[in-house]
């Protein structure tokens, strides 16, 4: 099966004849062709979404905030439908996608109610009858990369406020996970205006095309590190307003006060979710030294029960992960691991429980150190590193002791130790008891090398629009100030 563009509402075949593959990593089967589009394509979608904006921008609120809402309907309406076609492109289990799409559900209608609020402010004047407004502009035409890991999430944290500040976009998918976003469009964007959302798929050369084009007028991006820097620099040129969400390695700390297995429990599945492949992933575990035994041996055993299998089947915990080229860079990560002296509790290698599929056991280390690579360098696999520590400064210091800084975690029972840490980590967002939850009204996003810009919130709604003054003078005379100047004019003889 050939996928097209969705470009101006209308499914279009790209200029370019050349496609690529989309493979399902369960089956390990390709299940689509989708176009490698070309610099011509994204100015096809570019030009559409400037078209359009033209009249978004003056659309009244209680439309905008109808017509998305309609997605969040529409999006609910095909769940399940939608939600098979992230597992079978991602391997990600069934019921964690069905909780995306009510995220995206949730997302829509969130921004299509707050939307309509905030528009500006008014300020106090400097002069007499005169009024000072501040008014919040879209920037126009917003092009959106989206990852593979949660490709219809990422893409409505980014399209929903976009949409809802008044501007259009142009949404370039992942290369590996195209496939429910181009059939979200389909069943859950029908009735918006003729290019409001557009459509393109590629690979690295046409995310660039998109953040060039001269009509792009803000990026949104979320990916790695290193394809942030380049997005950074390409707009820079044309100095285009940039939102960069890029990963980070988060720590969490576990407090001697806390009920172990609980601890354990928490820990397991947010270094586990989605086979670990998740940007606030626990990748570095924190545990004071008086129930580091038993914590470490809570968290083996949880990790020994966790459901490896077919990922549309409801009871499976973790499938396989997204493509051969991720399993392999972790299996480079374990065995780096080895290398440095950490000391392998379970896991460790590929399931050998599926002839098909690119399953990895969770695994569990300890014996590790700052200093090692697993500790330093974002892993994105299914991997828990424990290291002690002897009390919570000590944590503290080393949850700090990072390039990124996009999530941190504890568990306590005591607020001082939660609080003081949540004063000194550096970190986007701070759970506390909480591992990993999100909410759409709160801010999201990194600190240090993790990023800048914030989606969700009333802050990601402002991450696409500018404000303008406008002074008013209601009262039309001539001001004291003008020429001719008179230095000594009112001064005492």
């Amino acid at each position: 099966m050939i996928r097209k563009n969705y470009i101006n509402n209308r499914w279009q075949e790209a200029k370019n004849v050349k496609t690529f593959s989309v493979e399902n990593p369960f089956t390990e089967e390709i299940i689509a062709e989708v176009p490698n589009s070309s610099p011509i394509d994204v100015d096809n979608a570019v030009s559409a979404a400037k078209s359009a904006w033209k009249k978004w921008k003056l659309l009244g609120s209680l439309d905008m905030r109808d017509l998305l809402r309609e997605v969040a309907v529409k999006s609910r309406a095909h769940d399940r439908e939608i939600a098979s076609i992230i597992t079978a492109e991602s391997g990600k289990p069934l019921i964690e996608c069905l909780d995306e799409i009510e995220w995206v559900a949730s997302i829509f209608e969130y921004y299509s109610e707050i939307g309509r609020d905030q528009r500006g402010r008014v300020v106090a004047p400097v002069t007499p009858r005169s009024m000072s407004m501040v008014v919040k502009e879209p920037y126009g035409v917003v092009g959106c990369i989206v990852p593979w890991n949660y490709p219809l999430l990422l893409m409505a944290w980014k399209v929903a406020p976009a949409l809802a500040a008044g501007n259009t976009v142009v949404v370039k998918p992942s290369e590996i996970t195209p496939l429910s976003i181009l059939h979200w469009l389909k069943v859950a964007c029908d009735h918006l205006p003729k290019g409001i959302i557009n459509a393109i798929t590629g690979y690295g050369e046409t995310g660039a095309a998109l953040v060039q084009h001269p009509d792009t007028r803000a990026v949104a991006f979320t990916g790695s590190v290193e394809t942030g820097k380049k997005i950074a620099a390409m707009a820079a040129k044309q100095l285009k307003k940039t939102s960069l969400e890029l990963g980070g390695n988060d720590p969490i700390i576990i407090c001697d006060d806390v009920d172990i297995e609980i601890a354990a429990k928490g820990t397991a599945w947010g270094g586990l979710l989605n086979a670990g492949q998740v940007c606030t992933s626990l990748e570095r575990v924190f545990v004071m030294e008086s129930i580091a035994e038993a914590f470490i041996e809570a968290v083996v055993e949880e990790t020994k029960h966790v459901r490896l299998g077919d990922p549309m089947e409801g009871q499976t915990d973790m499938g396989p992960m997204v493509s051969k080229a991720q399993l392999k860079k972790v299996e480079e990560k374990v065995k780096r691991a080895h290398t440095e002296g950490a000391r392998l509790l379970f896991g460790g290698r590929r399931s050998k429980k599926f002839k098909k599929g690119y399953f990895y056991k969770p695994t569990v280390f300890d014996r590790v150190s700052s200093k090692m690579e697993m500790m330093n360098v974002e892993t994105f696999g299914p991997i828990i590193p424990i290291q002690k520590v002897k009390n919570l400064d000590e944590a503290i210091e080393l949850a700090n002791n990072s390039q990124y800084g996009l999530g941190c975690n504890i568990y306590t029972n005591d607020m001082e130790k939660a609080l003081t840490a949540a004063d000194d980590i550096k970190a986007g967002s701070f759970w506390i008891n909480d591992p990993l939850t999100d909410n759409e009204a709160a801010p999201f996003g990194g600190m240090k090398m993790s990023g800048g810009g914030r989606e969700l919130g009333i802050e990601g709604l402002d991450e696409f629009r500018e404000s303008k003054h406008i002074l008013i003078d209601y009262q039309i005379r001539k001001k004291d100030y003008w020429f001719p100047y008179n230095l000594d004019a009112g001064r005492k003889t």
